[in-house]
């Protein structure tokens, strides 16, 4: 069983970072900091847009539009961290 927990906690914990990591790369592509026409920035952006836009999208579906502000990744951020602290609560401990 506490295999299992490590298991799905260390899940959220990579894909909290890769989320973290992908808005920083939008906005670092947004103000010019980095161009995405160089062949490895493209496929970092390529890769983390294709593992996070699938959990992203539905949660911009359901929020407003804020303009330019994004506020889905904070969003799935704060699920993730609520979920983890769930895990640690209530995961039956042997």
């Amino acid at each position: 069983m506490i295999a299992l927990y490590l298991l799905i906690n260390t899940i959220l914990d990579l894909f909290f970072w890769i989320l973290i990591l992908s808005a920083i790369l939008s906005w670092l592509v947004a103000f010019n900091v980095v161009n995405t026409r160089n062949r490895a920035v493209y496929l970092i952006g390529d890769f983390l847009y294709r593992v996070t836009e699938p959990v992203l999208r539905p949660i911009r579906r359901v929020l407003p539009n804020m303009g330019g502000l994004d506020l889905s990744p904070i969003v799935v951020l704060l699920a993730i961290s609520f979920i983890q602290n769930l895990l640690a609560q209530y995961w039956p401990r042997m």
